[in-house]
């Protein structure tokens, strides 16, 4: 974490044009060309290899790979779905399925994207309270902890933290922070205590295929934040 400037800092605002370029994919990209990504600027990727414990991102194998053969550095990200099973089991299901970790200066560790719930917007916390979808969150945390050794970086918005989690600052010191807020010149405000993010999704469109992110810091810092350092 010691990687990472403070949010809004003057620091990030005159240097944002040489933060490290990044962008997250899933299934709907199907075949990156991911030389040509990286032509045009991007050094990491996230990519969706999961969903509750009955999806596996049908492409993700050769996107992984082929993000790292171009020089990426790249990670998996897993899409939870708190109504369908417990944070434990999700972990588990993520990492056999590539949500894991080495200290390779390649692998980004593995995320946890928890957000609005897109099946049902009624059930914007997938019929959770505030206490209970912190323990599904630190019972997803700890089993990937314990599976691979760090804690799984966490997305999500300012607004569904808030309203999901009671703005919980439980998280805040032992996981590095994937803001989502688009259209945008800045983060803006973060949720739960954090002081710092690590990566900013700033548009879902843009020079990169999927969703379009920032990283905190310079390339190096990139590495040594992948390394675990």
């Amino acid at each position: 974490m010691g990687s990472l400037m403070p949010a809004g800092s003057a620091a990030f605002a005159s240097g944002r044009a040489k933060a490290p370029k990044g962008h997250d994919v899933s299934s709907h990209q199907k075949r990156v060309n991911w030389t040509a990504a990286r032509a045009k600027g991007a050094r990491f990727v996230y990519i969706k290899a999961t969903e509750s414990t009955n999806y596996r991102n049908p492409y993700f194998s050769g996107q992984y790979t082929g993000a790292r053969k171009a020089g990426l550095l790249r990670g998996a990200y897993h899409f939870a779905r708190p109504d369908r099973s417990s944070g434990a089991k999700q972990a588990a299901y993520f990492v056999r399925h590539g949500g894991g970790w080495q200290a390779d200066g390649w692998t980004l560790p593995p995320a946890l994207d928890i957000e609005y719930n897109p099946y049902n917007a009624n059930r914007k916390c997938y019929g959770l309270g505030k206490a209970g979808m912190v323990r599904w969150i630190r019972s997803f945390s700890d089993e990937i902890k314990r599976r691979t050794g760090r804690r799984p970086v966490i997305y999500t918005t300012t607004q569904w933290w808030k309203l999901c989690t009671g703005n919980s600052r439980s998280f805040s010191k032992s996981h590095p922070l994937w803001i989502a807020r688009h259209g945008t010149s800045r983060p803006g405000a973060l949720p739960g205590g954090w002081q710092y993010w690590t990566f900013w999704q700033y548009g879902t469109k843009g020079a990169l295929p999927g969703d379009q992110n920032l990283f905190n810091g310079s390339l190096s810092r990139l590495r040594i934040f992948a390394r675990g350092r």
